[in-house]
């Protein structure tokens, strides 16, 4: 079970130092169930395939089922030739939180027309994800919720800019 909210935010956060940094490649085959595909390239770490299925959104879109498959170079091309699409780019930096928690701050199709920046914080439960506030130097930062409000999915970005999946 995937446990998440989302804010839109307006570039990297300032103050906080990024542990780990990673490009990523992502299309979709359909966005109602979501079924992804990703490449993810650590900065000086591996590169990981994946392929992801989603369920739909439960908890006011807090939380929803989700299995990833790693899968290796040679499928993930030949499955990338099957979408028939640019792929979504992505950087993002991750930054830890108090409490072992992460930010992850989403840098979206740089240079592009639909460019935008969001951020995530992943949590264990749906009353953890309730209950948490950002803390004081970030409550600015994340002051644009977007969490289970319509048309905030990477898949609905993907049919708005790439057309039907």
């Amino acid at each position: 079970m995937e446990i998440e909210r989302k804010w839109m935010v307006a570039g990297w956060p300032e103050g906080l130092m990024a542990a780990a940094e990673c490009r990523m490649r992502q299309g979709y085959f359909s966005v109602r169930p979501t079924v992804r595909l990703r490449e993810e390239a650590w900065q000086g770490g591996p590169t990981e395939w994946v392929l992801c299925f989603k369920g739909a959104p439960v908890a006011g879109g807090l939380a929803r089922e989700e299995i990833e498959h790693g899968i290796d170079p040679e499928l993930f091309g030949r499955l990338e030739g099957l979408l028939g699409l640019p792929m979504i780019e992505k950087l993002q930096r991750r930054y830890p939180l108090p409490g072992g928690l992460t930010l992850e701050v989403n840098r979206v199709d740089a240079g592009l027309p639909g460019e935008f920046w969001y951020a995530e914080v992943e949590f264990a439960g749906i009353e953890t994800a309730n209950a948490w506030r950002p803390p004081a130097g970030l409550a600015g930062y994340l002051a644009d919720e977007v969490t289970g409000q319509p048309g905030q999915s990477m898949g609905e970005y993907w049919l708005a800019t790439r057309g039907e999946a």
